[in-house]
Parts: structure tokens; sequence; C-alpha cells
């Protein structure tokens, strides 16, 4: 497991996927503003890549992130896209409704670094939000990353066109946190 000071990210477990799928991905405002497509609900028992992990997949890697005292399951976490040619990759989250809030973004976005520029060596991270996530670009701007522009009506979200906001990091500008 990866930890931060407040979470770890894991494995993703057999036990989180009901959860996750009631709280997280069955939600049709939350799944419409973190998916790239429409929503659509997951088949209970389906092998739905947001749940069920696919070990042949090398371009992404989920895990499920957990308090760590407890480890009780707060959402999800992904670096995705990973491009190891370029040595880039992107980074998201999910957080469960009771776990918003807590600085639980914040660490997420602190340990996927670590896992992307420590363990796997990439020299840059990017995150693509939409414009009204202030908890995810606090996040984002928390842990280094710099606005370097905003995708103008780029997301087509319930209804209406919306600004998604680009993030990046540099291995060199990152400020490894030393508990990590």
């Amino acid at each position: 497991m990866l930890k931060g000071a407040k979470v770890g990210l894991r494995a993703r477990h057999d036990e989180d996927i009901p959860v996750l799928r009631t709280e997280l991905y069955d939600d049709v405002v939350n799944g419409s503003r973190a998916e790239g497509g429409p929503w659509r609900p997951i088949t209970p028992g389906s092998k739905d890549p947001r749940l069920v992990v696919d070990e042949t997949q090398q371009g992404s890697v989920p895990f499920s992130v957990v308090e760590l005292e407890g480890g009780t399951l707060v959402g999800t976490a992904t670096l995705w896209g990973i491009d190891n040619h370029n040595r880039s990759a992107h980074i998201g989250l999910g957080l469960l409704p009771a776990a918003r809030g807590k600085g639980y973004g914040t660490d997420v976005v602190a340990v996927l670094c670590h896992y992307g520029f420590v363990v796997r060596g990439m020299r840059r991270l990017q995150i693509e939000t939409l414009a009204d996530n202030h908890a995810m670009l606090r996040s984002a701007e928390r842990n280094g990353f710099v606005r370097e522009g905003v995708l103008r009506s780029s997301a087509w979200v319930l209804g209406e066109f919306l600004d998604e906001v680009l993030l990046g990091l540099l291995a060199e500008e990152w400020k490894q946190d030393p508990k990590a």
C-alpha cells in the first residue's frame, strides 16, 4: 500500500465494488461530471472497467483509497493515460460523498504524485477537471500543479457545455512530502 498523511492507496478488493457502485458510480450527477462521456448504469456483476481491475491493461493503474486509521474505503484513485515513451500520465480521483471536505483529495494527489514520479519514473503528471470543481483545483494546486490552460466549453455535462482546466506538474517542480 502507498501511504499518505491521511489515506492509503491499495489494490481494489472485491468488497470495494458494491460500495463504489452504489456510492460513487450510481450517482448520475457525480458520474456525469467525472466521466468523459454520458453517465451509464453499471450492471451488478459486470466487468465494468470503472470497478473491476483488468490486470492486462498497462495504460492505467487503479487504486482503492482507504483511511489510514481504520481502513475504511473512501474512494478511488487512478494513474491513467500512461505514456512510457514520453514519461507522462494523468491522475484522477473520486471520493465517496461522506469522505469529501476532509482533506483526503489533497492527500490522494500527493500519493499519486509519489507513485507517478518516484515509483513509475514519470517526468510529467497532468490533471483535467471541470472549471467549477474547486476541491480538485485546490488539491492539485496545493501539490504544486500549475494551471496551464482552459479548454473552453469542452465538456458536455447534463445539458450544458462547461470549461475544463488543464493543470500540469513536472518532476523537478514537485516537492515531495517527507512523510510520503
